[in-house]
């Protein structure tokens, strides 16, 4: 029982369901433990940044072939896109056969929408495609990484990654400290993860205590086929990429099954990032296709996100009795493609997004977003969970493609 208290799955579990009971039980209690799940997401946030910079830096640098950097970073982003695109796929599929608003007929005019107007107003200033381009260069690096600016950071370490990968030998003294910066940040890392159960009590018991668990039953019907999408994209599609590469699914679902608890306490991917790359690494993956894909992926493949912002967008549609055609889904398709790249580490990134994208699709009213606000915190988790196993099984595929995965190890370690 002693050895069973000590696993830290087992702990995240023990930390969620108290969560869930205090929330529930005592609501203002619930809502008190907010700050323990801000600080543990604050306490992940502050290494993120350097951990990106130094693992991108390391990796291209490390790899003896320039070019072969740039074939697997085009075969990534070819990759992503394509997800992406299917992702998208099956929430169209989902939301237009189930239709979960159909019948609502809400009013727009009778919604209150005190609560969204800052997420209203985000949208508004959202950027456009060539602003956004040009917002990847930093203006000042050292900025970029206080700000945990992640799109600027990938930036100049690529850059720099270039640089040390042609300067050769010449680079190997500030190589050697940037591996010691990033060994330390690993060792931190562990420090960390010893705190992600009272984080993810704190995370769900605010959650609880805020929403109530009667939010489950209202809405519950776009909560419930946003989950089953979400699972058709993990079990179906990527299960059939990874069974492709002779790999199962399940067997590697459940090698990171304490990073999936502590996403699903957390609702943020960024929660374990670091823990995801180490154990893609123990698996068997080449370091360098690890610290080039997940931390790219990161960016430009949020998979989950993207099947909600594709959902939400059909259902407000449907709620307020103004169903898109086939044209109109498709072009949703093509503008959730532009805006929603980079949205990784936005607080509120999915209701920003979607409040930037439906004036651009047209009929929607952005006020309409109110409808779901109340279940958005609901279908984080879902959203989470879906980002960290496509980038996961994402590097996976890259290493395997590329040949530089053992597959002896993985079998070794992950069955």
């Amino acid at each position: 029982m002693k050895r069973l208290f000590k696993l830290l799955y087992f702990q995240v579990i023990l930390a969620i369901l108290i969560g869930i009971l205090l929330g529930h039980l005592y609501p203002a209690i619930g809502i008190q433990l907010k700050p323990l799940g801000d600080g543990f997401i604050k306490l992940i946030k502050m290494i993120i940044a350097p951990l990106i910079f130094c693992s991108i830096v390391l990796g291209i640098s490390g790899m003896e072939d320039v070019k072969k950097v740039g074939k697997i970073g085009v075969k990534s982003m070819l990759y992503f896109q394509f997800t992406t695109f299917v992702a998208m796929g099956i929430a169209l599929l989902v939301v237009n056969l189930a239709a979960p608003g159909s019948g609502m007929n809400v009013d727009v005019k009778t919604l209150d929408t005190s609560q969204v107007d800052g997420y209203i107003e985000a949208g508004k200033q959202h950027k456009g495609i060539v602003a956004f381009i040009l917002d990847i260069i930093p203006n000042n690096i050292f900025g970029a990484l206080a700000e945990g600016n992640i799109l600027q950071v990938l930036f100049f370490a690529v850059l720099l990654g270039l640089a040390f990968s042609k300067l050769g030998h010449r680079a190997d003294p500030v190589k050697v400290v940037m591996q010691s910066f990033l060994d330390g940040i690993f060792v931190v890392i562990k420090m960390i993860m010893k705190v992600a159960p009272i984080g993810a009590m704190g995370a769900i018991g605010f959650t609880i205590g805020m929403f109530g668990i009667d939010i489950l039953k209202s809405l519950g019907l776009m909560m419930l086929w946003f989950y089953v999408a979400c699972l058709l994209y993990i079990f179906v599609f990527i299960g059939l990429l990874l069974w492709r590469y002779n790999m199962s699914i399940w067997r590697f679902l459940l090698y990171i099954k304490e990073d999936l608890l502590i996403v699903l306490g957390t609702s943020s991917s960024e929660s374990v990032l670091p823990a995801i790359m180490d154990k893609l690494e123990r698996a068997g993956c080449n370091r360098s296709v690890v610290r080039l894909v997940i931390p790219t992926g990161y960016s430009f493949n949020l998979d989950g996100t993207a099947i909600y912002l594709t959902m939400a967008s059909v259902f407000l549609a449907q709620a307020i009795n103004q169903p898109m055609g086939l044209g109109e889904q498709l072009f949703l398709v093509f503008v959730l493609t532009i805006t929603s790249n980079g949205a990784a580490g936005v607080t509120g990134s999915g209701f920003i997004i979607l409040a930037a994208s439906l004036p651009i699709v047209g009929h929607i009213p952005v006020e309409s977003i109110a409808i779901v606000f109340g279940i958005d915190r609901f279908m984080s988790e879902a959203r989470a969970i879906t980002n960290i196993i496509g980038n996961a099984s994402a590097t996976l595929i890259m290493s395997k493609s590329e040949k530089s995965l053992d597959m002896e190890t993985y079998k070794k370690v992950v069955g």
